[in-house]
């Protein structure tokens, strides 16, 4: 009678390790994960935090939202979008970097926790290239381009404006306002730099989505009806 060889006899190949197929399939999700995290926040989403209540109700501190980098671009942008854009002029002047650790760092790059070493900030278009701004009518409303807006979105009791004001924005540029009117240093109280007036090449993009505190989870509203009857500027 014929013997045969046990399968794992000298010269065979071992049986694979169960745990370390596991592990190896893992890293893969993970690897990839990452990979396309990177591509999102590069191309099309970028993170980032809110540091002061310039923008409150809309926007509380320590809210974290989800930004869409493809306004203005593709999509262009609208009277009301709340936008993120780059400080470039100086408004927050100089502020001491936040503390970061290789964890942070290597979340922050692929893009799953926000950039704090970049200086931006978040506020809400209210004047397109060409639109004549103004504070306020015999009712105490802004207006643009002659109409008075209605705006919801205001901090309760705030004024739209507790100063004066008559701008008209030039080519390539924006006029923007917190929604937290008396505790935003906005366009109104940098017209000594550029007349206020921010770069559209500075704009990062549109805030779309409330990411967190869980409880405050939703997207972030345009309110571009608030806008509907205002006609478009004539630069004049």
């Amino acid at each position: 009678m014929s013997e045969h060889a046990p399968e794992h006899q000298a010269g065979g190949r071992a049986p694979r390790n169960p745990v370390w197929g596991w592990v190896r399939e893992f890293l893969i999700v993970v690897g990839i994960a990452l990979v396309l995290s990177f591509v999102i926040k590069t191309f099309f989403f970028r993170a980032f935090y809110i540091p002061s209540g310039s923008m409150e109700q809309t926007l509380e501190i320590n809210d974290r939202i989800f930004v869409n980098l493809l306004v203005p671009g593709p999509f262009d942008l609208h009277r009301g979008d709340v936008v993120v854009f780059a400080d470039d002029l100086g408004w927050l002047g100089a502020t001491a970097p936040a503390p970061t650790n290789p964890v942070t760092e290597a979340l922050t790059f692929v893009g799953l926790v926000p950039d704090t070493a970049d200086q931006h900030l978040v506020k809400r278009l209210i004047g397109l290239p060409g639109d004549t701004v103004e504070c306020c009518d015999a009712d105490g409303h802004l207006m643009v381009n002659g109409v008075s807006i209605t705006e919801p979105y205001l901090y309760p009791g705030a004024a739209p404006s507790d100063e004066a004001f008559k701008v008209t924005v030039p080519e390539g540029k924006i006029w923007v306002m917190g929604d937290h009117r008396n505790a935003s240093a906005d366009s109104r109280f940098h017209q000594d730099i550029q007349g206020g007036f921010v770069d559209l090449d500075s704009v990062e993009g549109k805030a779309v989505l409330r990411a967190w505190p869980l409880d405050r989870f939703g997207t972030i509203s345009g309110d571009h009806e608030v806008f509907a009857d205002v006609p478009a500027g004539t630069g004049k």
